[in-house]
């Protein structure tokens, strides 16, 4: 027969392994992306930019004791699929928060889903254009926002005189609202936008919206892109076979990594793309190294190669971590009213800040462009 003293020592030990298994329990950080189909460079890019932060964080001992975890699923870049995965994410691995999502479509579709409210979550950084996600109370991006991408281009144009601009982009819903936005960020740098033209999918699309840019007369200096890496680059090969010559500029959803592979130089060059983050080539602040420093220490376990995209979610983990040291206790509402307090927090050159109820963290905007060696420089 079990002794009293025995049944105290059984209690002790299960009450001791019950409290290691929550302190090895990790805060869940969900990802559904694109890891294979055309965009895939990108989603996986993203991740291993997140991941690069976490293992540090966890080799320092974690965030309050527990290690971070990074969940990824692949949606293969279909909004339906988005939302799905999503949902098979928050049932069965319960993130604390998501993060790294890619897509107009994907990003609007999740919004429509309802699945942020129901299970009360945040999405923190994204790649989207998509007009209504600027306004998401649950969606909080760690990079600047289109209209201050277009206004950093415009100002850069207007300051060496060119001011006549032309908008392509991407087949939409929200076409109309995007033309107002880009519009206005244009005028209040003191450019015109003389034309906006959709490139809507099937047969001799680009042909028939390269037709459209080259009858606008006086010409436009340059052209806006505001689309994709494969949609940008589609358009730039077959603008460019038709003897188009304005310069091209485009905004960060365009990979330029991606499009340097898919492009030939004479196509490229002088072609111009706006960056969210600073370049993650070179050391130009403590940001910067820090990146540097977390790649040269994951050395070949790298599983894409270094890119904008890496280093963008590299800066998005650091927000989250830095909003879940400031959140005791954390829970998903918790985590957001630590966003929200995020102010000036500066990563080393890179500044964020949430506590004006933008949410919007960043306005840091440079602008990186393909020489005539074909090399990226910013």
């Amino acid at each position: 027969m079990e002794t009293k003293r025995l049944k105290w020592m059984r209690m002790a030990a299960a009450l001791v392994c019950g409290g290691m298994a929550f302190a090895a329990q990790a805060w869940v950080v969900g990802q559904v992306a694109p890891l294979s189909g055309g965009s895939a460079v990108q989603g996986r890019a993203y991740a291993q930019g997140m991941r690069l932060y976490f293992e540090q964080v966890n080799k320092a001992g974690g965030v309050q004791g527990q290690p971070m975890e990074l969940v990824t699923l692949d949606d293969a870049s279909h909004p339906d699929e988005t939302v799905s995965k999503t949902r098979q994410l928050l049932e069965e691995s319960k993130p604390l928060v998501l993060a790294g999502y890619f897509g107009n479509r994907n990003l609007s579709a999740l919004l429509d889903s309802k699945l942020l409210d129901r299970h009360q979550i945040a999405l923190v950084g994204y790649q989207s254009t998509d007009t209504q996600v600027l306004a998401a109370p649950r969606i909080f991006s760690t990079r600047a926002s289109l209209p201050e991408e277009m206004g950093k281009i415009a100002s850069h144009l207007a300051a060496v005189g060119v001011t006549r601009l032309a908008l392509v982009h991407d087949e939409r819903p929200d076409a109309k609202a995007l033309t107002e936005l880009v519009q206005k960020a244009t005028e209040a740098a003191g450019a015109k936008l003389v034309t906006s033209v959709m490139l809507v999918q099937g047969k001799g699309a680009n042909d028939k919206v390269v037709e459209q840019v080259q009858a606008v007369k006086p010409a436009p200096q340059v052209l806006l892109v505001v689309a994709s890496s494969p949609v940008t680059a589609a358009f730039v090969e077959t603008y460019r076979l038709a003897g188009g010559t304005a310069q091209v500029y485009a905004n960060s959803e365009a990979d330029i990594e991606q499009l340097a592979k898919r492009l030939p130089v004479e196509y490229l060059s002088g072609l111009s793309i706006a960056q969210v983050v600073p370049s993650p080539y070179k050391v130009s602040g403590r940001l910067s190294k820090e990146f540097r420093d977390a790649v040269a220490a994951a050395g070949s376990s790298l599983q894409v190669p270094v890119s904008h995209v890496m280093m963008e979610g590299y800066v998005n983990a650091r927000v989250l971590v830095e909003a879940l040291r400031r959140s005791p206790q954390p829970t998903r509402d918790k985590l957001v009213t630590a966003l929200k307090s995020l102010d000036s927090l500066d990563l080393g050159g890179y500044w964020i800040g949430f506590a004006s109820g933008s949410q919007t963290g960043s306005r840091f905007v440079d602008l990186s462009i393909v020489n005539a060696s074909g090399r990226v420089t910013q």
